[in-house]
């Protein structure tokens, strides 16, 4: 059997673990992920002839080691954070943090936990990655720099400007006004500065969402086909998900986005809350999909209606809505994935049996596997597609 090569990974340093099949450890090692450093921490792995590397956070801050090691040939698998800590919490020493703990934790979980997501590097998927990451970087800014704006519009004009301004607008708006004091003069340069950064981040935005369509439409994904998905919703879904295959259900493809309810029953008293857990950047994929949806006449705003009016509250509607999409969302994936891979030998470029994808490992035990969808008692409203 492989021996497991744990790693607590860090942006300049990384400690390692090695531990055989009956969990005894064989060799510990701190290296540094400069080039000499890694290239000793490779020989120290290499020194055993077969091995499984098991790293913490692939898709944060252990993400260019993992990639390191994969273009090297290594295998790779990724343990989740969450894995990794209850596991610490569990072991002996009341939960002490340290590095070389930390190896020792994730050392374990790989080696008690099948069918952990190994990691594979599809290049697409890594420019696609970067892109998207990119884009939301872009919009973070523009609402920051877009709050600015309007305290200094608030201080030039009673009131303050409109909720939903553009730079176009704003420019509109401080040409109506020429102060004569000092500080009216510096609060409008500073607002003609903003508005600037605004046209600026505009642009940029604009271009990182044509090359974000233009990718996604060259993988073959008609995700964007779908209302309430632009390019930035179906990069970022193509990017965490990579591999839809890994998902057994739809039922798990929902846990691991955090739409899936949990069960909070007691006794005869049955009840469902929701779930915060899972991967929040495709929850608010699916979130802004709902919004999208009900403010437009679409299936969605049909079965969030149909939810309401059975006695839901408009929060309860609004989590079955998006256990719903996820559904539909699911189902195109692996819809558009089997016409990828049916389109020629071996699929679509960078098709795997396994994943590029570092998050969450959906293999769920049978605690917390999710129900399709809340309880009910009112027939069931179909949905065969949203678009």
């Amino acid at each position: 059997m492989a021996v497991i090569i744990g790693m607590d990974p860090h942006k300049r340093s990384a400690t390692i673990e090695v531990i055989d099949e009956r969990a005894q450890v064989l060799a510990i090692g701190r290296f540094g992920t400069d080039k000499a450093g890694y290239a000793d921490m490779l020989a120290a792995g290499r020194a055993h002839s077969e091995r499984i590397w098991a790293i913490e956070g692939c898709n944060g801050i252990g993400k260019h080691i993992a990639h390191r090691l994969v273009h090297d040939g290594e295998t790779v698998v990724d343990v989740p954070p969450k894995l990794s800590a209850q596991v610490r919490i569990f072991a002996t020493g009341n939960g002490r943090k340290t590095d070389p703990v930390d190896a020792h934790s994730v050392a374990l979980v790989a080696l008690r936990t099948p069918h952990l997501v190994r990691v594979e590097v599809d290049p697409e998927l890594v420019v696609l990655g970067m892109l998207v990451d990119r884009r939301d970087e872009l919009g973070r800014a523009r609402t920051q720099t877009i709050n600015r704006l309007h305290r200094v519009l608030l201080e030039l004009f009673p009131g303050g400007a409109k909720q939903f301004l553009s730079s176009h607008q704003a420019r509109a708006l401080l040409a109506t006004i020429r102060p004569r004091d000092i500080v009216g003069k510096t609060r409008r340069r500073l607002a003609v500065e903003l508005t600037g950064e605004l046209e600026v981040i505009d642009k940029r935005i604009k271009a990182a969402e044509k090359d974000l369509k233009d990718l996604v439409t060259a993988r073959g994904s008609t995700l964007m086909d779908l209302h309430g998905i632009g390019p930035s919703g179906a990069a970022r879904l193509l990017v965490d998900v990579a591999n839809v295959h890994r998902f057994a259900d739809r039922n798990r493809f929902a846990s691991w986005n955090g739409t899936a309810p949990l069960d909070a029953s007691s006794g005869d008293h049955k009840r469902h809350r929701l779930s915060r857990a899972g991967n929040r950047r495709i929850n608010r994929t699916l979130h802004i999909m709902a919004v999208v949806q009900l403010r437009n006449a679409t299936e969605g705003r049909r079965y969030y209606d149909a939810k309401k009016s059975a006695g839901k509250t408009s929060m309860e509607s609004m989590r079955a809505l998006k256990r719903r999409l996820s559904n539909v969302v699911f189902a195109r994936m692996v819809e558009d994935q089997k016409r990828c891979e049916a389109a020629g030998p071996g699929g679509h470029s960078g098709t795997t049996l396994q994943s590029s994808v570092t998050d969450l490992t959906p293999d769920i035990g049978s605690s917390n596997k999710p129900l399709p969808e809340p309880a009910r008692t009112h027939p069931r409203t179909t949905l065969p597609a949203v678009s």
